[in-house]
């Protein structure tokens, strides 16, 4: 149905109308790869945002068993050793998540007032001084908690912004792979966090943490660059009414001149769906729960979401990996966690493939499934195999590289299904006027589950060591069904067709057969 019949809601017949509508509606030309390599690569500076924090992931859990850090901010036990307790640890890393909270909902509203560009660009000054604060620390433990909460407010920031501009810029053929390139770049922060802590662990002196962080000025410098050449959401710009810097920044992406027929097609789709929710009128946070279409049943999907991607028990092993593995009787976890990190950067191409190939919810199907079979095998061997004597002391090394593969396998079904399918879903599934709200919230659940498995997990295993694991096998169970009956598919879709989908109120379970209207009069045609 045309436009014009959307938003007035004529009830003309469709036989008499099917030809009008085809000369009203814009066509898009047919495009082949080569002329999508641009806006791909301009994607993917954007997508870089998401290895600012997947580095912090890789780099913090090293630190806590590096001999300088520990002699500088921990504690000195009955033996004369230094350790870091479980609240200090707890709080060192859990706070970061606090201010990805706060970041993602209060910050990214600079991505709406002034430009997705400038948010990103933004968000990467207040990381830098989070970095200064912590790097110039000698002894105080709480000056690196501070430093993590500053840093964490520009990444939760990024969080919200990365996606959001991916999805707003890319064509809807590439959107699914293209914003799972900001997965992509969580893993490659990881696997090089481990990387470079592998390198200094061995230094004498805070060269050993004081080097990785460092190297944070060099990544938000590359995404400031980036930014500086990245055309803005042309989304951004016609719903700001700055329509010839929308068809700037379109022919820029797409390497045609602004006056092209597809700039303008481009421009009227977007300029469309812009009037058709501008007809409810401004946006607020009450319409997170009044707005229609399912707006309410969207954004409670989105936390969710979120939050059953930090209950997969996935940064159980990230954030304490070197700790996890040294517990089944390795005598260097940084190799370990190199090999993590390996497996974790190498799956997440598989995800890539798998977002478009396969669709949003047979992804997260699979990878509930998988990972709850990897996680009770885990548990089962940590609990019952594992130790010879008790739960402490000498382990069996056959159960330990046991439970050392199975984690491989875990972290391949994650990397490949959950990781980038939420980001995927969350920044489709919602419309432009409430997005940046909508996924502030959905992702600030994210960082509180975040909060909450970072801070007491040392004092959870230290009380029931890997019975922990069926907790996390406990979930996933249940992110198997709650994504069967309430996570709708929106592969292929346009941003507008989404919205189409929620207000004809298809069944999930039947979504992925669900035909925009626009398909069916072409159809009929």
């Amino acid at each position: 149905m045309s436009q014009q019949d959307l938003t007035s809601g004529s009830t003309t017949p469709v036989n008499s109308n099917v030809m009008l509508e085809k000369e009203e509606e814009p066509i898009l030309p047919q495009k082949g790869f080569k002329d999508y390599i641009l806006i791909s690569f301009f994607c993917l500076l954007v997508a870089f945002g998401g290895f600012v924090f997947g580095f912090d992931t890789g780099t913090i859990g090293g630190f806590l068993n590096m001999t300088d850090f520990q002699e500088r901010f921990g504690e000195v036990n009955a033996e004369g050793e230094h350790y870091i307790s479980d609240i200090r640890t707890g709080l060192i890393v859990s706070v970061f998540n606090i201010g990805c909270a706060f970041g993602g909902i209060f910050l990214s509203k600079v991505g709406d007032v002034f430009g997705r560009r400038i948010g990103l660009m933004f968000s990467m000054v207040i990381y830098v001084i989070g970095i200064v604060i912590q790097i110039s620390s000698q002894q105080h433990w709480y000056q690196v908690m501070v430093g993590r909460i500053i840093t964490g407010l520009a990444v939760g920031c990024v969080a919200v912004l990365s996606p959001l501009f991916i999805s707003e810029t890319a064509p809807k053929t590439l959107r699914g792979p293209l914003v799972c390139c900001f997965q992509l770049c969580i893993t490659l922060g990881i696997f090089l966090g481990y990387c470079i802590c592998f390198g200094t662990k061995d230094l004498s002196d805070s060269r050993q943490w004081r080097i990785p962080l460092g190297l944070c000025f060099l990544w938000a410098l590359f995404l400031v660059t980036g930014m500086v050449f990245m055309p803005e959401s042309p989304r951004y710009l016609v719903e700001k009414e700055r329509i010839e810097d929308a068809k700037v920044s379109i022919a820029r992406s797409n390497k045609v001149d602004s006056e092209d027929p597809f700039v303008y097609a481009e421009v009227e789709l977007i300029q469309a769906g812009i009037d058709r929710e501008a007809l409810a009128g401004s946006a607020s946070w009450k319409e997170l729960i009044t707005g229609k279409p399912a707006i309410f049943r969207r954004v409670v999907m989105g936390i969710m979401l979120q939050s059953l991607q930090q209950l997969t028990g996935i940064n159980y092993f990230f954030y304490y990996g070197t700790t996890i593995f040294q517990a089944v009787g390795l005598e260097d976890s940084f190799e370990t966690s190199i090999i993590l990190g390996t497996v974790n950067l190498a799956s997440t191409f598989a995800g890539i493939w798998a977002i478009e190939r396969l669709g949003r919810r047979i992804t997260l199907l699979a990878g509930s499934f998988w990972m709850f079979v990897c996680l009770l095998i885990y548990a089962c061997i940590g609990s019952l195999r594992l130790f010879v004597n008790g739960t402490e002391g000498e382990t069996f090394s056959g159960s330990g590289n046991a439970m050392i593969f199975i984690t491989c396998l875990y972290i391949f079904f994650f990397s490949s299904t959950w990781a980038g399918g939420v980001y995927t879903i969350i920044s489709e599934s919602y419309p432009l006027r409430i997005r940046s709200k909508a996924m502030a919230v959905a992702t600030a659940f994210n960082w509180l589950w975040g909060f909450l498995i970072s801070f007491f997990t040392p004092q959870i295993t230290n009380a029931i060591h890997f019975y922990y694991g069926f907790v996390f096998a406990g979930c996933l169970l249940f992110s198997f069904f709650y994504v069967y009956f309430f996570v709708s598919e929106t592969k292929g879709l346009s941003l507008e067709e989404v919205d189409e989908l929620y207000a004809d109120k298809v069944a999930p379970w039947k979504s992925s057969s669900w035909t925009p209207k626009g398909e069916k009069l072409a159809g009929e045609v």
